[in-house]
This record gives C-alpha cells, sequence and structure tokens, in this order.
C-alpha cells in the first residue's frame, strides 16, 4: 500500500455540523483512531489475511507514533514509513453522521512521500500494488508513479489506484492519465467517477474511462459496487446493514477485493468480498473498527448479487 498515513479525530453524533460566534455543541464521542484512506485500507486487508507493507510518511512527532503503533499491532508491516523530523504528522477530523460525513485534513507530512522513500525491490516482490489518496500525493509522488507501477507490473504485480477526491478541483490531468495508463484497476465512488470522467452522470462518465482498457470498481455506497472490465459490466451488492458510521468503508472495500483478486476470484466474486467488507465496516465507529475477518466477510459475501449489466 502506498498513500496517506495519520490519525482521525472522529467526531460522531446525529448533529456535528459546527455553530461559528463561539457556540458550544454537544455530541455523542469524539475518537482518536487510525486514518488515511491507505493506512485504513493496510488494515482491513491484514485483517482479511492479506500481508501488507505500508509505505508512507508521517512526522517525528506523537501522532506519527500512535501510527505507527497502532499498524504494528495490526499486523502492518510499517518499515517503509518514512518519518520526518521537520515536518508534522498529518491530521484529519471527520464530522460523521451515520451513512454521511464530512472530512477537514491537514497534510503535514502526508504530501511529502516521493519515489525515493519506496525502499528497493519493495515494489518488485508484491504480488499487489494499491495507491490510495493520490490528490494529496500528486505534487510529490505523482511524477515518478508511472515509472514505479510499470516496474511492479513488469515483476508480475497487479496495480490499483483510489484517488479519493480531489481538493483543488482540478480532478483528469495530463499527470493523472500517465498514472491511470499503468494501473490495472481505477477504485473511485460513484462521485469521484463522474468528476474523473468529466461526464454529467455515471454512464457517461464510465464509458469514457474505460475506453483505453482501463478497468473500473465504482463505490455506491448502499448499491455496492459497479465492475467495468473487458467490455462487460456487473452489479454487485450484498445484503444491507444498519449503518452506525461511514468512515474508511470505502477504503475497507478496496482491501476485501484486493484480497479476492490475489486468491485468484474473478472480478465480481473479488467485489462481492469488497463489498462485504466495506459494508461490515460501518457497523462500529471509526475506518478500522469493523473490519471483519475472513471468515465474516467470505460468509457476507457468499449471499451476495452479481448482476450482468448491459454496457
Amino acid at each position: 500500500m502506498l498513500g496517506d498515513c495519520n490519525p482521525d479525530v472522529l467526531v460522531l453524533g446525529e448533529d456535528v455540523t459546527p455553530a461559528f460566534g463561539q457556540q458550544e455543541k454537544l455530541v455523542d464521542t469524539v475518537s482518536l483512531v487510525i486514518g488515511g484512506s491507505a493506512a485504513i485500507t493496510a488494515v482491513a486487508a491484514a485483517r482479511l489475511g492479506v500481508r501488507v507493507a505500508l509505505v508512507a510518511a508521517v512526522g517525528a512527532d506523537p501522532a506519527g507514533q500512535f501510527m505507527l503503533d497502532q499498524l504494528g499491532r495490526e499486523g502492518v508491516d510499517v518499515s517503509a514509513v518514512a518519518v520526518r523530523d521537520e515536518l508534522p504528522t498529518g491530521i484529519t477530523v471527520a464530522l460523521s453522521r451515520g451513512g454521511d460525513r464530512a472530512i477537514l485534513t491537514a497534510l503535514g507530512a502526508v504530501a511529502s512521500l516521493t519515489p525515493a522513500d519506496i525502499p528497493a525491490g519493495l515494489l518488485e516482490q508484491a504480488r499487489h500494488v494499491h495507491i490510495s489518496s493520490y490528490f494529496l500525493l500528486a505534487v510529490s509522488l505523482g511524477p515518478g508513479l508511472p515509472g514505479l507501477l510499470a516496474a511492479a507490473r513488469a515483476s508480475g504485480a497487479r496495480t490499483t489506484l483510489d484517488t479519493n477526491w480531489d481538493p483543488s478541483g482540478r480532478w483528469l490531468d495530463e499527470r493523472l492519465s500517465a498514472v491511470l495508463g499503468q494501473a490495472d484497476l481505477l477504485l473511485p465512488n460513484e462521485a469521484e467517477a463522474t468528476a474523473l470522467g468529466g461526464a454529467p452522470d455515471l454512464p457517461t462518465a464510465v464509458r469514457g474511462l474505460a475506453a483505453s482498457g482501463l478497468g473500473l470498481v465504482v463505490k455506491r455506497g448502499p448499491q455496492g459496487v459497479l465492475c467495468v472490465a473487458g467490455g462487460q459490466q456487473w452489479q454487485v451488492s450484498v445484503p444491507p446493514v444498519v449503518p452506525v458510521d461511514s468512515t474508511g468503508a470505502g477504503d475497507c472495500c478496496n482491501a476485501g477485493l484486493i484480497a479476492g483478486l490475489l486468491d485468484g476470484l474473478a472480478l465480481p466474486d473479488a467485489a462481492a468480498l469488497g463489498c462485504a467488507a466495506g459494508a461490515l465496516s460501518t457497523q462500529a465507529a471509526g475506518g478500522t473498527a469493523g473490519c471483519p475477518d475472513r471468515a465474516a466477510a467470505g460468509a457476507c459475501a457468499q449471499r451476495a448479487s452479481v448482476s450482468p449489466v448491459p454496457a
């Protein structure tokens, strides 16, 4: 996993919208938890039995040490996480009310990750390389990313990319196009896919993004995912759950998909495992507290619906 690694300050309640004018509100809970899309995906994959190493950057501060300690306890290899003496660890404040949330992030060391931070030979040893939060790393990591992914693919690895939201609003540009040229699968949510495709709706965006042969798994919340590969499309979903908090659900879905692909499952079946992991993760607060193990995710995936979609 390559990407972001930072604590989440998770604020949970029915009304978490701040009121300026020095007004104080009471919320249900505020907690410090594992955050960062790449870090959450790494933990979720480890819970599913995948051997995981994380490449990211944190500061030499208590927040960075918190992340290293928590990830290590989850079985994630953090030996390739760079520790910056001169930068603070990034921090996110997530205001969550059930199925929706708002996110405030201070990047800190997150945006300092460069190709030079990736240990020689690590990508060549990997069976799967996943990049999270591309837009937070576009300036520092982006220029060298196509070459890194090309090297990983040449060594036999599959490559996936979850850009997450683009705070700048620029979305698809030449640099990202070059990265997508070395990605086997793009894993956006529905809003991100539409923005990346520069289209008025999801079907139009999917046609444009898939025209070059890029595979897609588009996360659609309670509706499951839309898989696109080789000119075929499938809608995949699992029975609904009652969510407590949706933080990290997309990252857990990514982890389940990756675990399934590593096990040799066909894309729709791997996506079913992803849907299961994502859905089950929403039953606890925070990005990782509800991450299921392989048995629970597999049992849920057995009840998945997989339906071909006319192109």
